[in-house]
Formats: structure tokens, C-alpha cells, sequence
């Protein structure tokens, strides 16, 4: 099953979405963009509850331009479920399920048993989702669209959910359109990432490398990548690149861009943080002096910023807690920095320019 979707085209007074232009098989495509960005039109266009002004939509080769959402066989999870609040859950999954077995499977699947002769304003956020989700799947659709249905609930929830989700999108063998504005649930169930900006198709790629290799400055912020410097080419050969950012040199391994001025991208994760002169050299890493500006404790991590050298650069690493803990660190203290040739993406002038920050 495949839904193709080609030069799709929507205008608005003040927007204009596309043209775009997207295939996708039986996989996971996460659809990650800021508010506004056209994630939500791109669902309404598929699902027919908008009409394009051209283009084509097809699913394993039906043209679905046309029809009403009713004859497109594709299945739709809302934001906030939209489920009907004076039936019970098995009611509500009865009313749109092809055949009376679908209840009970996807009751089973989903763990809702239990609730089966609940209404929905007696279910917690997470259990009215898990509804939503089993009535839409009950139809048995060609494709599944998704728009934030995580969204509204809080964090332990939407971690369990999520992973709930990850594995019943492994066993399905349908198109998955799932629209988020949250990186980690796009990277958590995505096996692509498309990202979205001003109703056009920035990127689209696995979840690593969209993070790791972003072919705009736009992607590179938008995904995490903070650590962005306009740099200048200064050696290039066939094993690598080597680049001057202000007054630190980076090795790297990339050597496909002949562009001279470059965006040296390099994802905080990426970054190790070790104590001073734990590392004499490594051919495969770029060591670094530098002395800790600032950190902030963000639960499962720290968000270290490191001023390196003379203080023409600053560097920001994710540091786990035992390494935070095991190196005592504080503002000012002494560190090394450890940036691995392979974790350096360089974005050419180009697209550096083509797509910078609005």
C-alpha cells in the first residue's frame, strides 16, 4: 500500500500550501513543523475533508482527489479524539467498525477491556486517545493520518502512549501520516521525518539524519542542532574537510560540498565532555580546551554551554547526570571537549543562505 501524493496545491488568503510533492509506503512518516507550517492542511487535503486546488492524491493507485472523506478508506485520529460522549467506548468503536470482531480485537490490542462500558467523560486523557484510535482502525483503513494526538497529555502519559503506538505502527502494513510539533515523538516513531515549513517540504529523511545531517540552517535549529557557526574551508582532501570557525579549526570526514563558506552543524548530543586533558589526541575527534559558561538541568540531561579557547566559540553538550556528577561541574570549571570528525555536517553557503532563520 502506497499513498503518492503529487504537486498538491492549496491557497489561502494568506498562506499558500505547496506544490508538494511526498510518497509514502507502509511506514511511519512523522510530519515535524513549527505552528502554521501547513501539517494540519497536508492531513485535511489526504483525508478530503479540504479540497485541493490541483494535484493529485493517490492510494495504491486510486486517484482520492474527488471523493468525499467517507470513500477514501482512510482513517483520521483528531487532536482531541472526537469521540461521541453519550455512548460507552464499545458504542462508540461499534459505530465505525466494518464488522462486529473488530471490536473486541482492537479492545484487546489496545488494553480497553476494561472500559468497554465507560463513557468517554469517565476516561482518563490517555484511555479516550487509545478509543479514538481503535474506532479509526476499526474501519480498517488504506492510511492512517494522525494529526498531535499526543499532544494535550501529560509527559509519563504521552511517554507511555508513545510507546503503545511504536509498537502497534510496527504491526500494521498501512501509510502512517503523524503530524507532531514534538521532536522526540517524531524521532520515536517515525522511521522518516518530514519537515515542514511555510507549506513546503524542507526535508525529509530517517530521524537520524535529519538530526545529524540537516540540509538547512532552518532544519539544523528546528531539530536541536545549536550548534551553528559560519566557518570558512581552509583544507579539503579525500579523507575529509578542514574548516576555521572564528579561531577554532574542525576536522571533519564530509568532503562532498565544494562550497569555500560553510555552516559548521554540530548536534549537542554529539558533543563529549570529559575533564581537562583526559585525552592527549584522536585522530577521529577534535579535543578541545574550554571552560563550562553555563548549565541547565533539563531532567534526564544537562544542557552544558562550554566557552572554548579564547572564548571566540561556544560549545552546548548534552551531558548525562553521571557524567555531570562523576566531573563535578560548575560554572567555570575546566573541561575538555570531544567532537568526533563523523558528528561535523557542513551546510553550504547555499542552502546555509537559501534557508536562514525568518
Amino acid at each position: 500500500m502506497t499513498l503518492e501524493i503529487s504537486q498538491l496545491r492549496k491557497g489561502y488568503s494568506q498562506f499558500d500550501f505547496g506544490p508538494l510533492d511526498l510518497t509514502v509506503d507502509e511506514e511511519v512518516l512523522a510530519v515535524l513543523g513549527p505552528s502554521g507550517s501547513g501539517k494540519t492542511t497536508l492531513l485535511s487535503l489526504v483525508a478530503g475533508i479540504t479540497g485541493p486546488d490541483s494535484g493529485s492524491i493517490r492510494l495504491d493507485g486510486r486517484e482520492l482527489v474527488g471523493l468525499a472523506p467517507e470513500d477514501r478508506r482512510v482513517g483520521m485520529v483528531f487532536q482531541e479524539g472526537a469521540l461521541f460522549p453519550h455512548m460507552t467506548v464499545r458504542e462508540n468503536i461499534e459505530y465505525a467498525a466494518t464488522t462486529g470482531d473488530r471490536v473486541d480485537e482492537f479492545a484487546t490490542l489496545l488494553e480497553l477491556n476494561d472500559v468497554l462500558d465507560r463513557k468517554p467523560p469517565t476516561l482518563s486523557g490517555g484511555e479516550r486517545q487509545r478509543v479514538a484510535l481503535a474506532r479509526t482502525l476499526a474501519t480498517d483503513p488504506d492510511a492512517l493520518l494522525l494529526d498531535e494526538p499526543l499532544s494535550s497529555l501529560d509527559a509519563p502519559i504521552r511517554r507511555r502512549l508513545r510507546d503503545e503506538l511504536h509498537s502497534l505502527f510496527e504491526s500494521l502494513e498501512t501509510p502512517v501520516l503523524y503530524v507532531t510539533h514534538d521532536q522526540r515523538t517524531a524521532t520515536a516513531l517515525g522511521d522518516r521525518i518530514a519537515i515542514v515549513r511555510d507549506g513546503s517540504l524542507e526535508q525529509v529523511d530517517t530521524p537520524s539524519r535529519v538530526l545529524t545531517r540537516p540540509t538547512s540552517r532552518f532544519v539544523a535549529r528546528f531539530t536541536g542542532n545549536e550548534n551553528l557557526f559560519e566557518a570558512t574551508v581552509i583544507d579539503r582532501t579525500a579523507e575529509g574537510t578542514t574548516v576555521r570557525s572564528g579561531g577554532v579549526r574542525f576536522r571533519t570526514t564530509t568532503s562532498e560540498s565544494a562550497a569555500s563558506a560553510v555552516t559548521v552543524c554540530i548536534h549537542p548530543s554529539r558533543v563529549a565532555v570529559e575533564a581537562p586533558c583526559a585525552v592527549d589526541g584522536d585522530r577521529r575527534a577534535n579535543v578541545l580546551a574550554g571552560s563550562v559558561l553555563r548549565w541547565l538541568n533539563e531532567g534526564s540531561e544537562y544542557r552544558v554551554d562550554i566557552e572554548i579557547g579564547s572564548g571566540s566559540l561556544a560549545l552546548t553538550a548534552n551531558v548525562r547526570p553521571p557524567t555531570f556528577e562523576r566531573l563535578a561541574l560548575e560554572t567555570g570549571s575546566e573541561v575538555q571537549v570531544l567532537v568526533p570528525e563523523a558528528s561535523i555536517h557542513l551546510i553550504p553557503e547555499d542552502e546555509r543562505c537559501g534557508s536562514s532563520d525568518r
